[in-house]
């Protein structure tokens, strides 16, 4: 099964934009850019995290994939300026694996280390069976409009199960207009797959990708988005000898335009997260 899957994606061949992902040297000095940001923070005694009011914990790195930890990205359309996400997570509240707390994004000075925007992401860190695996920035040329360049994160998802294999990653756009961070696109399914075996070869699988790209066409002063959306399918199963086959299906190419309401892309239902 997870040879199929793996085949699945393998073969997707995607056009557009592609994501710039985030590299973790650049945080640079992680400690003191939480310091700077939330100057009430206090650093744990191992110095691996800070304490907010009385629960509310920062980690400043990911612990074995399971506390999400503070992510950086240098901004590479405006390079004096890094992209900073800080998982908030209510220690109280997180149990048996599950994570209950925000993500707030900040736009730091990279020179003077502060902070020009930030924006607060209520419940984008609570998670149960599907777990967050990652979380990961898209800089990627989303040129929304004349000096006006959004930049993406990107959240994955999955679960344990086998005979019920499910990922996706969610991609979320944000922009600054006039002096205030805000998000334009909540929860687009950019990868997924899910399917149902019986752990040894047979089931039914699927999986798809989504490509973005500018169009020229615009409305309420933000540019058009052309999603294209590809699925594939598979339904392996042994043959005479036992061996597990691959069974493909055609590939299904869906094209969506997401247009500015004035406020933000809505998302089409197709297309839209599990998330909050």
């Amino acid at each position: 099964m997870q040879i199929v899957l793996r085949t699945l994606f393998l073969g997707l061949a995607v056009a557009g934009l592609s994501p710039t992902w985030a590299a973790a040297g650049d945080c640079g000095n992680a400690a003191a850019l939480v310091q700077q940001a939330y100057p009430k923070a206090r650093k744990s005694a191992d110095g691996a995290s800070f304490t907010l009011e009385s629960d509310i914990s920062i980690a400043l790195t990911s612990s074995d994939g399971d506390t999400p930890g503070l992510v950086c990205k240098i901004w590479p359309a405006h390079d004096d300026l890094l992209l900073v996400a800080v998982p908030l997570i209510d220690i109280a509240k997180s149990v048996d694996g599950q994570h209950i707390g925000d993500i707030e994004l900040l736009i730091v000075d990279r020179k003077s280390q502060q902070v020009r925007q930030r924006l607060l992401q209520p419940g984008l860190m609570n998670d149960d069976a599907i777990a967050i695996r990652g979380i990961e920035f898209d800089t990627g040329r989303y040129e929304l409009a004349p000096k006006i360049t959004a930049f993406g994160l990107r959240i994955d998802m999955a679960n344990h199960s086998q005979p019920n294999p499910f990922s996706e990653t969610d991609l979320r756009l944000y922009a600054v207009a006039g002096d205030a961070l805000r998000m334009v696109l909540d929860g687009l399914v950019v990868v997924g797959s899910g399917g149902e075996g019986d752990t040894n070869c047979a089931g039914s699988f699927h999986s798809s990708q989504v490509s973005l790209a500018m169009s020229p066409a615009s409305h309420h002063g933000y540019r058009d988005i052309t999603v294209v959306e590809r699925t594939d399918t598979d339904d392996p199963s042994p043959d005479a000898s036992g061996e597990c086959q691959s069974h493909p299906g055609k590939s299904v190419t869906r094209t969506y335009r997401l247009r500015y309401d004035g406020g933000r892309y809505p998302v089409p239902e197709a297309l839209k997260a599990l998330g909050p």
